[in-house]
């Protein structure tokens, strides 16, 4: 399953440990990308993890070092330095805090949906943190403005606001499960706000495309748009068991006596099975779509088409590029 290797056998410290033609080994990769356990490393333990990748591309790394030391260096490192500019990243912006950050703020928007208040801070809260992420995560040599962010930003959170607000009114006198379902239409709502603004300047100049050999052609919109909409699927994917078995797991507590004599422990339960949720549903979801995403030529704009068909004739049928995240 593994394929980052140099034709000398040492590790390619440039790709993924596991095959990415494959979902199992792209869901093996984001399981490690995911990992919670990782913001638990000291900045002692991120500093050793550096130095030693550093000297093994160097051959200099000390005698005895074995593969998986040199894996979890390299799993270590790259879940707290950003990989375009190599400066720590934020914590809380980093993947492997998606996990429990997601799951205490779901938990809490599907036990606090009630009340107007509850669910103004909850969804400002879910995308405040989103907004962080998104821009902690963001490429090196993005072009996208503090202004943008900030729009971005008011648009996912009205978006959320709204359409929560907006069900909660038209589901009341609504069976209390019917409800429960309402924090997930305001998050899949906001997701298909939030990530296409973000991604603005890929929707109206295009993303790169390249052949099967990483030999760059030009910049296709449609590309873009493909990536977005499997970063939009991908998302709500993620955020679907968490948000959609849980109610109907609280729905049947709450008329158990031990609800009803302590009510304070919806909340950490509530919490507890998201979590349980989101730690499979995060890296399963990542792993849908490939990272390097392809296109068939035939669906590219008709200036690029040409361009190809005049480089490459009819023996390209696909093209590739990078979806994000």
């Amino acid at each position: 399953m593994e394929s980052a290797r140099l034709p000398s056998g040492r590790i390619d410290l440039d790709k993924p440990r596991y095959d990415q033609s494959t979902y199992m080994g792209r869901a093996k990769h984001f399981f490690t990308v995911t990992d919670p356990r990782n913001i638990l490393r000291s900045a002692k333990e991120l500093e050793e993890s550096k130095q030693l990748l550093i000297k093994y591309r160097r051959g200099e790394e000390p005698k005895g070092t074995s593969d998986e030391q040199v894996w979890w260096a390299k799993k270590t490192y790259e879940s707290a330095y950003h990989p375009d500019t190599g400066e720590t990243m934020f914590i809380l912006g980093r993947m492997s805090a998606q996990v429990p950050m997601n799951m205490t703020i779901t938990g809490c928007m599907m036990t606090f949906y009630r009340t107007t208040p509850a669910v103004l801070f909850w969804q400002w809260i879910n995308q405040s943190f989103n907004a962080v992420v998104n821009y902690t995560n963001r490429s090196g040599d993005s072009l996208l403005t503090n202004k943008e962010l900030s729009i971005a930003y008011a648009l996912a959170t009205s978006g959320a606001i709204t359409v929560a607000l907006g069900l909660n009114y038209a589901t009341r006198g609504a069976p209390p499960l019917i409800g429960r379902f309402v924090p997930f239409a305001a998050v899949a709502a906001a997701n298909c706000v939030n990530i296409p603004f973000m991604r603005q300047r890929e929707i109206f100049h295009g993303i790169p495309i390249t052949d099967k050999d990483g030999n760059r052609i030009g910049e296709s919109k449609a590309a873009a748009r493909k990536a977005i909409a499997s970063v939009v699927f991908s998302r709500i994917g993620m955020a679907a068991p968490g948000m959609f078995l849980p109610p109907f797991i609280m729905n049947h507590l709450d008329s158990k006596p031990f609800m009803k004599r302590l009510p304070w422990l919806a909340s950490p339960i509530q919490v507890l099975l998201v979590g349980f949720c989101l730690v499979f549903a995060t890296p399963l979801c990542c792993a849908i779509f490939p990272q390097q995403s392809s296109i068939a030529v035939s669906h590219l704009e008709p200036e690029l088409q040409a361009k190809i068909r005049e480089k490459y004739g009819d023996s390209l049928d696909a093209v590739f590029f990078n979806k994000g995240l």
